[in-house]
């Protein structure tokens, strides 16, 4: 009761979390008003049991509000048109305003429109009452790239293209695309070709939100162009996510070893940017010797425009709210509770938009400073007595409380987590926060006023910065220190943070008994009878339940004796999963996306092109805690079969991979290879013979190619007919797997199997 806000805000989400896995239809908006003013009557009359039955009308009340929310989240276009439109689309006609900046990469521009009207082809409109609808245009010529790039947010744009409704996850785990846009309030998307179906009208100049938008968004761009003179291409990217919030020209190789050694964080903005502006603000105001009050004013109204020009992602709103109600606080000499403040932060977001619950980026940006605020200093105390160095000891205690409290999230939302998190953390963070970010900041600041000056500072960043990605690139390249986890259920993830809990119970008990301050024996009451169990065989029971539950989690289905063959749609081209009884993979193909240039295209490639491999079959995998392939099938070279393994070797352990004897000369199949020497998977040629034993009741026989030659390697352009083809035999059940084979191939294998010689063989490849 000492902390109302923080109960009230844990019983708020409470409330959300009720509504997102159950429904109950009365309970909506209005429902919700009427429990609210029977909330205020009883605390105005002060009625007995008021806190209790207060404590279940939030919950309900925030239930209602959060199931009202969802209710009116939908779309305005009437259901017979819904019906027309669907997943196949209609040309429609939408007029409206560009809602956000038009983000151009090759041939492709995107925005969100805020349509007003919808028209269709038969001449009939409705209106949309400025729902969003997300569009893709696609420019036809490079000259098309500089007129899209002078659209602004707030033009009016009437544009004709295909209306569609975005596509749900087609695989089980898979991202669900539909999902994610209706939790950004959007049910549509709208694809376009050219910019002459495109009309706009720039908006008039008058001030305004989206004025003060659009201004906002010049600037992010003019900061933006400067960062590229500033600091050198390679580098340039990687600040600007640091110091801006802007993602579009950051390495995609760069942040997959920043997120596989958990430094993910860096690259967003976060309480830490917060703290350096207004470290800076600060310092200067004082240094014209401006009062406190004033100085704390003016830094309480500049931090909205600093969200803003950041990128206003959760984790620097919640910054934002939490440093703008500590300023207040500290001006009027009020709240100084940490934990209220959070909570008030938590609070507004949730009420403003109930969907921020679902956000990883809120998730972990209110987890890990929860913990931090509850945890840093607990265990710094604890591990005292193996530590002097007060540096050494914060350090390794910050470490130890945000990676313990962000694991179930992290493997939850990307299925990996490093083993060498924790040393990355420790040794780079402080680099990163205490130097590479307030120089960045600085050689910005000057680079606006004097470029070369920007520029000097600018290049000592990046040698540290080089530093940095040395050290990550030889971290990266240490093998097995990077496990993949199944996506956990929620009762794990509770019983996890339970355990956690208890555990430091238990450690704060044996060091107070240390000091002798409490007895050494920890009461605990079985079965009504009162027994007695030392402290420390309590702290080791509650480790080693814990370490089970890791263990439990990292592989649930180990003793899962039941076989799976899963086909999973990777558009063009194939991609199967097996599960084998004894709980071992096999991958047979993995897809590919095509790509058609010709001479002259290269201004139509992309940065951060759609990849089937790292986009959707590396996830899908890694959903499915996926943590090796006993073996990888290649039935042929053909991109649409072979493109998306490229991501699957570099990401998931092979210890075996099986191909048709042929090489397909290509770039892509070299590097393929390339990859396959490096680590070393033995590389197998497809010969008719051989048996390959995977588990006790699982066997594969190839009887496809015919004819091989294991010594050398033939170039074959056509891979169709030199498809590997094979039966895969499992606990009884056979299965067919035949590639792309041809009707010839085909006959070649029936006149083969007619031959009683043609027995299946028994040698086992080792």
């Amino acid at each position: 009761m000492k902390r109302p806000v923080v109960q009230g805000c844990c019983l708020w989400i409470s409330g959300y979390v009720l509504a997102i896995y159950t429904e109950i239809a009365w309970l909506t908006w209005m429902t919700s008003a009427l429990l609210l003013a029977a909330l205020l009557v009883i605390y105005a009359l002060r009625l007995p049991g008021r806190q209790p039955l207060g404590a279940l009308l939030l919950v309900l009340i925030a239930y209602g509000y959060y199931q009202g929310n969802d209710q009116r989240n939908i779309t305005a276009l009437p259901l017979a048109q819904q019906g027309q439109v669907g997943e196949a689309g209609s040309e429609v006609t939408l007029l409206g305003r560009f809602a956000s900046p038009v983000t151009i990469d090759g041939d492709r521009a995107s925005f969100t429109l805020e349509a007003e009207s919808v028209r269709f082809p038969e001449g009939t409109a409705f209106p949309l009452r400025g729902e969003s609808v997300q569009v893709s245009l696609r420019l036809m010529e490079q000259a098309q790239q500089t007129v899209a790039s002078g659209w602004r947010r707030g033009d009016a744009l009437t544009l004709t293209g295909t209306l569609r409704s975005p596509s749900p996850a087609r695989n089980f785990g898979g991202f669900d695309y539909r999902r994610y846009l209706r939790l950004h309030h959007t049910h549509w998307l709208l694809s376009a070709k050219g910019v002459d179906q495109a009309q706009v009208q720039p908006a008039a100049a008058h001030f305004s939100v989206v004025q003060l938008l659009r201004w906002n968004d010049e600037l992010r761009a003019a900061l933006s162009r400067r960062m590229d003179v500033i600091f050198p291409a390679s580098q340039a990217g990687f600040m600007k996510s640091m110091l801006i919030g802007l993602t579009d020209d950051l390495d995609p190789d760069r942040f997959q070893q920043f997120s596989e050694l958990g430094l993910t964080h860096i690259l967003a903005i976060s309480g830490l940017n917060i703290a350096v502006f207004l470290g800076v603000c600060i310092w200067v105001l004082r240094r014209f010797q401006v009062t406190k009050e004033t100085y704390l004013l003016i830094c309480m109204c500049l931090l909205p425009f600093y969200v803003l020009v950041t990128g206003a992602s959760p984790s620097i709103v919640r910054a934002g709210l939490m440093s703008m109600i500590a300023l207040y606080a500290a001006r009027r000499g009020g709240m100084k509770e940490v934990l209220h403040i959070l909570a008030l932060a938590a609070w507004s977001m949730l009420v403003w938009d109930p969907y921020f619950l679902l956000d990883v980026s809120f998730q972990l940006s209110f987890l890990v400073t929860l913990g931090l605020i509850l945890g840093v200093q607990r265990v710094t105390i604890l591990i005292s007595p193996w530590m002097t160095s007060s540096t050494l000891k914060n350090t390794l205690a910050i470490t130890l409380v945000s990676q313990s409290v962000s694991f179930p999230v992290s493997i939850y939302y990307f299925n990996q987590f490093s083993l060498l998190s924790w040393l990355a953390n420790a040794v780079l963070v402080p680099v990163i926060s205490m130097i590479v970010f307030p120089a960045g900041l600085v050689a910005l600041a000057l680079g606006l006023v004097y470029i070369p000056l920007g520029q000097r500072i600018g290049q000592l960043i990046t040698w540290l910065n080089q530093a940095i990605f040395w050290i990550t690139d030889q971290l990266q390249q240490i093998p097995h220190l990077t496990m993949i986890w199944p996506s956990p259920s929620m009762a794990w993830i509770c019983f996890y943070y339970g355990f956690l809990v208890i555990i430091y119970l238990l450690w704060h008990r044996s060091y107070l008994s240390s000091k002798d301050e409490i007895p050494i024996q920890l009461e605990v009451d079985l079965k009504g009878s009162a027994q007695r169990m030392p402290i420390k065989l309590s702290l080791f029971l509650a480790i080693a339940g814990f370490l089970i539950l890791l263990w439990m989690g990292y592989s649930p289905n180990r003793f899962q004796r039941t076989g799976l063959v899963q086909f999973i749609d990777v558009g063009q081209g194939d991609a199967i999963l097996i599960r084998t009884p004894y709980g071992r993979h096999i991958l047979i193909d993995g897809g590919g996306t095509l790509t058609f240039r010709k001479a002259g295209d290269e201004w139509k490639i992309r940065k951060d092109p759609f990849e089937v491999g790292q986009k959707l079959l590396v996830p899908l995998l890694k959903k499915r805690g996926i943590q090796s392939l006993v073996l990888l099938v290649l039935t042929h070279e053909d991109a649409d079969h072979s493109g998306g393994l490229q991501a699957v070797i570099e990401q998931i352990p092979v210890k075996q991979f099986l191909f048709n004897g042929t090489f397909k000369e290509s770039s892509a199949m070299t590097t393929f290879f390339s990859t396959l020497v490096q680590k070393k998977v033995p590389l197998l040629p497809a010969q008719v013979e051989d048996w390959i034993p995977i588990d006790p009741v699982t066997k594969l026989q190839v009887i496809y190619p015919l004819e091989t030659n294991s010594t050398t390697v033939e170039i074959v352009k056509e891979q169709n007919a030199r498809s590997v083809v094979f039966l895969l035999e499992m606990q009884g059940t056979r299965w067919l797997f035949t590639g792309d084979m041809e009707k010839e191939s085909e006959a070649a294998v029936l006149e083969y199997l007619r031959d009683p010689r043609n027995s299946p063989s028994t040698a086992s490849v080792t």
